[in-house]
């Protein structure tokens, strides 16, 4: 029953999408000269100098080492996560 209302969704929204598509060619609206014109004129209202940020230093300290404990438990916890999942996914298709 999942198995036919996923392909049913995937059905519609490929016929929804091919529905709204435009088939004029887009290499002809993008010009080098339409392009820079466009980002030329977003940029003509800016006056202001930049700023620097004082929260994005090179100078900040880098986080603390790993353990070998910590990695194998983060390790081992994103193995039996993602057996969860297999194992979901696994009932779900069987239905």
């Amino acid at each position: 029953m999942k198995k036919t209302l996923y392909w049913l969704a995937g059905v519609s929204a490929a016929v929804s999408l091919a529905a709204c598509s435009n088939s004029d060619d887009a290499s002809t609206d993008a010009s080098a000269e339409s392009v820079e014109s466009v980002a030329e004129a977003a940029l003509e209202d800016v006056t202001e100098t930049p700023v620097e940020d004082e929260a994005a230093s090179l100078d900040a300290e880098p986080p603390a080492p790993v353990d070998q404990e910590t990695a194998e438990t983060a390790g081992n916890d994103a193995a039996e996560a993602a057996a969860a999942v297999e194992a979901a996914m696994a009932a779900d298709l069987a239905e």
